[in-house]
Formats: C-alpha cells, sequence, structure tokens
C-alpha cells in the first residue's frame, strides 16, 4: 500500500468524520474497517509464517493468515499484493489510568471484546489502574481522565466524552505498539510519543474517521451534530476523504494540517480548508491568585473572531490532572471553587467552524483559607472621626492575629497603615490626616512550627475620615432668659444642623425636649416658669456629631415681679403668669 509522493515525508497522519488522514509510507497507514485489519504490502521473500512471526509473535498460526487471505501457496507470495493481519492476533497489550477526577465510569468489554449493556458493572477507576482492550470509558459532566499507553502515549478524555479502547495490540512480541480509539462522544487530546518506528499504529477514530499519528499533539472533537474537527499543536496530519469505504492507497488528499493549523469536517463529509488556529488567548489581565471561597471566577478578555473559549484548570502544567474544565460563549469562566494551593490554567479560543485554536496557559494560585473577617463600621464609604475614630470588623474562628491595611488608593501601592498582628480586629486611624481612604482586612492563622499562615484580603472599602465637629461651651451660647420666652444663640459653621434638649435635671434624665434645628438659635415661648437646663450638640454635614455641650441653666419668668424683681406667687406658692 502506497501515499503519493507527497505525503510519504510527513511524520503523523489522521482521519476525521469522513476522512482519512495518512502520512506513514509505511503499509500499515490504514486499518480495514472490516474486521480491524492491518494490510501488509508483500515484499519479494516474504511468506506467511514469516508474518506470522513477524505482526503475531506466533509462526504457527500462518494457517489463520492463509484462511483470512485464500492464498494457495503460503511460501510464494505475489510481491505488490495486499496481505491483510487480522489485529486480534497480535499479542494484546493493556493501557493504565494516569490521573482521574469526577464522575469516570469504565466499562470492561464483553467475552466477545467489545464494551456494551451487557457488559459487567463499572469498576471504581484509580490512578493505576489496569485498563484491557474493549474498555469503554464514560465520563461525566464534571469528569476528566488521562490514560497512559503502552508506548508512553496520553490521551486526555474530556468532560462528557465516551471513549473506547478499541486496539490495545504489540506488532509481535517487542515490536510496536498498536493503539486505536474510537470516539463515539466529545473529545480527545492527544499526546504521541515520538518514535522513529515507522510501523508504529496510533489512531484515533469518530463513528466514520479515523486519526493516525506519530509523535504529535492534536485533539480532535466530535460534536453533537456529527461534525469533526481537528487541531493540531505538533506534528503534520494529511487528509483524505473518506465516505465509507477505505480510502484508495494513492489518492490525493484532500487537505494537509501543519502544525498550527486546524479543519472541520461535516457530517456529509465535506471538508473543510485547512485554516490556521486562532492566537493563544491574552492572560496577562487575569489575576495569578483568586481568593473568593466556593467560586472560582475569571473573565477572559475578548478576542477577535473567537465564539467562545475552552478553559481547563489543572494540576500540571502539561494538563494531565485536570478538575475542572467547560466551554464558555462570552469568555466569563465560573465553576465550583477549589482547594487552596497551585494550579495551571489554560485557555483556547474557539472559532466560527467550532475549532479550539492556541492554547495559552499559564500558572494560577487558589487561596481563600483562612476566610478574611467580615466589616463592621464604618458602613462602605461612612465616615471615621479622627478624634479616636476606629475600624472594625468580626472576629474568626481558629484565627491568632488580624491584618489590616489603610491607602488612599484601591490598590493599596502605598499603604498609609500596615498592622500585620492584631490581636483584635479593629485598628486607630487617629493618626492620619483626614481625607478619603480605602482599608482591608484579613485574618492571619498560626501554623504548628510557629509561621504565620494569611488568608486573603476581604475586597477594599472606603471610608472619609473627617474632622471632627468641636463641643459647643456653656460659655458660647447666648441666652435671654428671665421672661416667658426665651431665646439661645450659638456660633456655628454653615450646613451644620443640632440637636437640643432641655431638661428639669442637670443630669438630663427626663427631658423636656429633645429636637433637631436646622440653624444655631432657639426660641420658646410656651415654657412653664422656672429654671430649666439646655445642652446642645452639633451634627456636621460629613455625619459625624460632636459630644454635648455642658449644661446651660436658663430662667423662665412669667411676666409679673416685684419691685425687686423676684416674681408674684399665688396662695400655693406657684408663679402667677399672664393670662
Amino acid at each position: 500500500m502506497h501515499l503519493s509522493a507527497p505525503f510519504q515525508r510527513l511524520p503523523s497522519a489522521l482521519l476525521v468524520a469522513g476522512l482519512a488522514l495518512s502520512a506513514f509510507a509505511a503499509p500499515l497507514a490504514l486499518a480495514a474497517e472490516r474486521g480491524d485489519e492491518i494490510p501488509h504490502t508483500v515484499q519479494p521473500g516474504d511468506t506467511l509464517e514469516g508474518l506470522a512471526q513477524s505482526y503475531l509473535a506466533a509462526p504457527q498460526l500462518w494457517p489463520r493468515l492463509q484462511a483470512r487471505n485464500k492464498v494457495k501457496d503460503p511460501k510464494h507470495l505475489q510481491p505488490g499484493s495486499v496481505v491483510w493481519i487480522p489485529v486480534g492476533l497480535q499479542p494484546a497489550e493493556s493501557a493504565s489510568v494516569e490521573f482521574v477526577h469526577g464522575n469516570v465510569k469504565a466499562l470492561p468489554p464483553t467475552p466477545n471484546g467489545k464494551a456494551g449493556n451487557a457488559a459487567p458493572a463499572s469498576a471504581p477507576l484509580a490512578a493505576g489502574s489496569t485498563l484491557a482492550e474493549g474498555t469503554k470509558l464514560e465520563v461525566g459532566p464534571d469528569g476528566f481522565v488521562a490514560v497512559r499507553l503502552a508506548d508512553g502515549s496520553i490521551v486526555r478524555v474530556n468532560a462528557q466524552s465516551d471513549v473506547q479502547l478499541r486496539q490495545l495490540r504489540r506488532r509481535g512480541r517487542a515490536g510496536s505498539v498498536q493503539s486505536v480509539l474510537e470516539v463515539q462522544r466529545g473529545s480527545v487530546e492527544s499526546t504521541v510519543t515520538p518514535s522513529n518506528d515507522k510501523l508504529r499504529r496510533f489512531e484515533v477514530r469518530t463513528p466514520r474517521a479515523v486519526t493516525s499519528v506519530r509523535g504529535t499533539r492534536f485533539g480532535v472533537a466530535l460534536s453533537e451534530d456529527g461534525k469533526t474537527t481537528a487541531a493540531v499543536l505538533q506534528g503534520a496530519v494529511a487528509v483524505q476523504s473518506r465516505t465509507g469505504e477505505i480510502p484508495v492507497p494513492g489518492n490525493t488528499p484532500a487537505a494537509l494540517l501543519q502544525p498550527g493549523q486546524g479543519l472541520a469536517v461535516q457530517a456529509d463529509g465535506t471538508v473543510g480548508s485547512p485554516r490556521p488556529l486562532l492566537p493563544a488567548p491574552d492572560l496577562q489581565t487575569l489575576p495569578k491568585a483568586v481568593h473568593e471561597p466556593g467560586l472560582l471566577a475569571l473573565d477572559v478578555p475578548p478576542q477577535p473572531k473567537a465564539t467562545a473559549y475552552q478553559a481547563v484548570v489543572a494540576r500540571d502544567a502539561d494538563l494531565t490532572q485536570v478538575l475542572r474544565s467547560g466551554t464558555f460563549a462570552n469568555g466569563r469562566l465560573r465553576w465550583p471553587g477549589l482547594e487552596d494551593g497551585p494550579y495551571y490554567l489554560s485557555v483556547r479560543s474557539v472559532d466560527a467552524a467550532g475549532i479550539a485554536g492556541l492554547p495559552s496557559t499559564q500558572p494560577l494560585t487558589v487561596k481563600t483559607q483562612p476566610v478574611p473577617p467580615l466589616y463592621q463600621q464604618p458602613a462602605a464609604a461612612g465616615v471615621v472621626s479622627n478624634a479616636g475614630g476606629q475600624l472594625l470588623c468580626t472576629q474568626v474562628p481558629g484565627v491568632r492575629w488580624y491584618r489590616i491595611q489603610v491607602a488612599a488608593d484601591a490598590a493599596f501601592t502605598q499603604p498609609a497603615l500596615d498592622e500585620a498582628r492584631l490581636d483584635n480586629c479593629k485598628l486607630s486611624v487617629a493618626s492620619l490626616p483626614v481625607g478619603n481612604y480605602f482599608w482591608r482586612a484579613a485574618s492571619v492563622r498560626e501554623l504548628a512550627q510557629g509561621q504565620a499562615d494569611q488568608g486573603p484580603f476581604a475586597a477594599a472599602q472606603s471610608f472619609v475620615l473627617a474632622q471632627q465637629p468641636p463641643t459647643l461651651s456653656a460659655q458660647s451660647m447666648q441666652a435671654s432668659d428671665g421672661d416667658t420666652t426665651v431665646n439661645v444663640r450659638w456660633q456655628a459653621q454653615a450646613g451644620q444642623r443640632f440637636r437640643l434638649q432641655l431638661a428639669r435635671d442637670i443630669d438630663f434624665d427626663k427631658p423636656t425636649l429633645d429636637t433637631t434645628l436646622d440653624a444655631p438659635q432657639w426660641t420658646a415661648t410656651d415654657l412653664a416658669a422656672g429654671t430649666y437646663f439646655v445642652r446642645i450638640q452639633v451634627l456636621d454635614p460629613s455625619g459625624l456629631q460632636s459630644d454635648f455641650s455642658p449644661p446651660r441653666s436658663i430662667r423662665v419668668g412669667t411676666g409679673f415681679s416685684t419691685s425687686s424683681g423676684l416674681p408674684v406667687s399665688d396662695s400655693s406658692g406657684e408663679a402667677v403668669r399672664r393670662p
């Protein structure tokens, strides 16, 4: 079986959704749909016994090859003819689970070698679990599994995918590994171990497609409407049209994918033209650490021509230990939160054809513990007095210290105050000049060896540090009293309001009057004669208020008096007033 000359130099191959992508000059470039067989082009001197030894490591099986190929003379084969080697006769290999997360089922093969409804119940998967040929992997919406094949190649099966390990074989006793995967739903990403062995076989199939590669990195996705997309990051992929039967060797491929290219194949087998993958998204503006408990939220900046964004969060830079994944139409990545620790975020833009672009990967730290305290006072944008004002926040169980920062800007580039080991969650700001500020607080726990472990800061909150209004003195209140009408005046600043209390007793246990005034004066005409006490509190426009002034006594007269100026009393001793 021979390929056209331009593609004999390619190091990899792919057949996707009605397409054959091939780049092997070796005879086993493609497998037959019927029975999963390998075509061997007979060379001078080949015999069935020799082929049984080479492919099957069992020369005694040559009669099986004779029966399959209807060869009359097993020792004299016609050079250039094709002998089909049933893959099921090759020595069996297995795969192993490199990493598994979430809801992943492994359905063992049935006795006929195929996974299906009659297969035994799935067993729990764990790293190191062995997977036999025919095993079907069903990955749920929150799942992921990485599988290591016998040649070291890694296959990443993404969420919401069904993939069968259709063939895990070896060519002869110690020959090249022969691996075939079948994607029935979803997508896979493959990193194929480079090899100079032209007979090594690695294929990823969709229902009407096969991807054959050697030493490359690529992805294949099957959409719900039957469209297949392929994206190549390393290696090269040649594409041939295929609508049911194996492509005829030597046919001109329909497309050639170089590294950094992709294509889409419609459900009817129509092959799209190779196109450049969208550039890697710019993640420089994304935070390097996230702190919100219970939610992992990141916003990817819009990218031209992107219709969606595929993103994963993994424990490793190779993305073989994926914990979160998804496709997001608007670049607003949202997942349930992760435990504190280091991770890697990888994002790819998706173009209008559904092809994933080049990945952008960067470290990401999750740090949510210990949780930050809650703000108590002041309220957001509230006012704090420069005379003994404090910032207060709640206590957090299990926390040893608190850290509070105050700065003139929300980025806290130059904190005006930074107290890292406060025993209580409060801080005086009396030392600062009046002005606008931001503050934030964090909890700090003490580890076993005495080290401080600081949690994330709460979101910065603004406040205003304002001048405390001075308390009025008793002398500053000018009173006109002694008559039935009383007038009290005092000095004030523009915009100030006032709270005035009037009482018979100097302790103001039971005020006769408690009122708010808009102007610095008060007049009373209906008070009973006698001695009273008045005190005033300044209500500043900033929201601050002064202390009450010292009590000032005032006297309300009756309107009648003796020649000596004393009030006139009736027989009961009560002061006589004008009618």
